[in-house]
């Protein structure tokens, strides 16, 4: 099965194909209102993403840690009954 990519993942590697274009294109990058503001887009959609990531890894709390101990926690459950 694929993994589906998120809405934030696809942004971002746009709006990435659009300022190194926009980049290539114009002589004076700082002076390019419009670059300037795709630019922000950019960073703002990667803020976004990252937002996103630290607060799902917070909601999880220690889950992440316990999966391997209850994988080998039903073993001696099953040995003893």
């Amino acid at each position: 099965m694929a993994k589906k990519k998120n809405p934030l993942e696809t942004d971002i590697k746009r709006l990435k194909e659009k300022v190194g274009a926009r980049k290539a294109k114009t002589e004076n990058a700082e002076g390019d209102a419009s670059l300037r503001a795709l630019h922000k887009r950019l960073k703002r959609v990667q803020r976004k993403k990252r937002t996103l990531a630290s607060r799902l890894a917070r909601a999880q709390g220690k889950k992440k840690e316990v999966k391997p101990a209850a994988a080998s926690a039903p073993a001696p459950a099953a040995a003893a009954g």
